[in-house]
């Protein structure tokens, strides 16, 4: 009688277990599907604040090149009128630097001509002048 008592302790205690092996499975899966669809949730979530944010990227991005496009415009434009007036303003300095070239070679020239005449001169007012009285 001990060795049934026993063996019905045994399968009493093996059902039992079996039995809160199974409530603590359910209670697995249970949670499992719970946190399976947080995580699904959280995903969704995140998936449309990424799809958000990258259109907010997007037309910032839009806005920045166009911004950067006036003003390599813009800044061409400058450059361009300042090597305009640059090459406007060389072109009247090289003009009045060419007439002051040539005023200043005709005065050399001018200047050249009188030295000389003074010395055609001057030989001729070394020589002894007539006086008024010899005649």
């Amino acid at each position: 009688m001990k060795i049934m008592s026993l063996i019905a302790a045994l399968l009493a205690t093996a059902a039992l277990t079996a039995l809160g092996e199974e409530g603590v499975i359910q209670d697995v899966k249970h949670g499992a599907k719970k946190t399976g669809e947080t995580i699904k949730d959280g995903l969704e979530t995140a998936g449309e604040k990424t799809k958000e944010t990258a259109k907010t990227v997007a037309k910032k991005t839009k806005e920045n090149a166009e911004t950067v496009g006036e003003k390599t415009k813009e800044t061409g434009e400058t450059v361009a009128r300042k090597t305009k007036e640059t090459v406007e303003g060389t072109g009247e300095k090289t003009t009045h630097a060419s007439r002051k070239t040539h005023h200043k070679s005709t005065r050399t020239s001018t200047k050249t001509r009188t030295e000389t005449s003074e010395e055609g001169s001057g030989n001729q007012e070394s020589a002894p002048a007539p006086s008024p009285g010899s005649r």
